[in-house]
């Protein structure tokens, strides 16, 4: 595999830090190849400008619009184009940080704002003009997987859990980002009581990663539901007769046979 880590947490000697740099070694020892970009490290620009897409002064910024006349004129700040030509080289990225208030750092947050541009993340239409996202696009053929830190216990992000269902919390960033561009997203994996780990802990949860970096190739993606799969109609939503019991985010992932 060629692995693009993408990792977001303001201290190296942290929980998510020493797991980054576990789950690196262990790619590379079983012959992967490995790229990073550590945001804090890298003091990643999260704010969407207009100096991103070479706009010309005194015209309307038009976000959307601009990013993709950017990338086909080839005017990206080059920070952008520097992470783009890392997730154009891998077919794998694994999506590192820690669960504040229900959400990314912002700083990751600005990582897809600025990175995942149309004309190059979106923005792709098939023959009949069709947009195609949620599981086709630009970035379909590549794999992702979210390792993610929490304070809670495990349990408290399960099901019935008062901090709610993981994957129900990692929705947005999953579905909404990941599949929307076209890339499968595999289970995640959580890191759970974050805040009171120690080291027998650490090497229960460096195990897990490990366990699951050699799974990766081979692990089962979530069964999110294609948008151009027949399961939508012309205006997105669920046929009357797909999943006609399920409502919110468990509409969205197939449970047909």
């Amino acid at each position: 595999m060629k692995v693009l880590w993408l990792t977001a947490h303001p201290e190296p000697r942290s929980l998510n830090g020493s797991l980054h740099r576990a789950g690196v070694r262990s790619l590379e020892e079983q012959g992967h190849q490995v790229r990073t970009s550590d945001l804090y490290a890298m003091n990643f620009d999260p704010v969407v400008t207009a100096d991103d897409f070479s706009h010309a002064c005194g015209e309307r910024l038009i976000v959307g619009r601009a990013g993709k006349e950017a990338v086909h004129r080839g005017s990206l700040a080059p920070d952008i184009t520097a992470e783009h030509e890392k997730l154009s080289w891998a077919d794998t990225l694994i999506v590192q940080f820690p669960l504040w208030w229900y959400g990314m750092p912002a700083i990751l947050k600005g990582w897809f704002d600025r990175v995942f541009v149309s004309g190059f993340a979106f923005g792709v239409h098939d023959a009949q003009g069709r947009q195609l996202r949620y599981g086709e696009g630009a970035l379909a053929g590549k794999r992702a997987m979210v390792v993610v830190s929490a304070g809670a216990r495990e349990m408290s992000l399960g099901p019935r859990g008062i901090n709610g269902e993981l994957n129900d919390l990692l929705f947005p960033l999953q579905h909404g980002t990941l599949w929307y561009a076209g890339i499968e997203v595999l289970p995640p994996l959580l890191v759970h009581g974050a805040d009171r780990v120690d080291a027998d802990t650490f090497t229960l949860h460096a195990n897990a990663l490990r366990r699951r970096l050699r799974e990766l190739p081979h692990t089962e993606p979530l069964p999110f539901r294609r948008q151009n799969g027949g399961d939508y109609d012309e205006n997105l939503v669920l046929r009357p007769e797909v999943g006609p019991h399920l409502s919110g985010n468990a509409a969205h992932y197939r449970t047909e046979r």
